[in-house]
């Protein structure tokens, strides 16, 4: 099931690179052809692309193309793999989600709070900047889950060997 909303995410974010691409292309016609600029399109392109990567986190993890430093991992057996997985989500992955989640809430509070909208005049209005904001906590929340994911798997693997 977590692997699933995984999977769904990060092929969903995925079709943003391509948004982004023909909104840049749009932006960059209007700027250097009729001499026109459109800030809130401008601060999109920006806000996609934070999306892409933070939304894509998890489905990132969920496909082990993080990033890896796997001198030893790769010759291992599938239980030693379990192992590292297990004990690097638990001590590793679980806490620095917590923490990114904790310090990420007042911040992201705040913004809905003060109802943020762009410090750019003609830029993106309220609430687009708090929910924007939101994906700081929303990230390693489903990085969390898709970590639990990988402990279920590694457990699963253990049990087995």
């Amino acid at each position: 099931m977590l692997d699933r909303f995984s999977t769904i995410l990060g092929r969903t974010s995925s079709w943003l690179t391509l948004f982004m691409v023909l909104v840049t292309f749009i932006v960059v016609v209007l700027r250097y052809v009729f001499d026109a600029g459109l800030i809130w399109l401008q601060e999109t392109v920006v806000w996609m692309h934070a999306f892409v990567f933070m939304m894509g986190a998890a489905y990132t993890l969920q496909q082990e193309e993080h990033v890896r430093v796997d001198i030893f991992y790769r010759g291992m057996t599938a239980t030693r793999k379990a192992w590292v997985d297990l004990i690097g989500v638990a001590v590793f992955l679980l806490p620095l989600c917590l923490f990114l989640a904790w310090t990420g809430f007042d911040f992201v509070a705040a913004s809905w709070r003060i109802r943020e909208a762009s410090r750019e005049s003609g830029g993106l209005p309220y609430p687009l900047i708090p929910l924007l904001k939101t994906l700081l906590v929303l990230m390693p929340v489903c990085v969390a889950l898709q970590g639990c994911s990988l402990m279920a798997r590694a457990v699963r693997t253990l049990r087995k060997g």
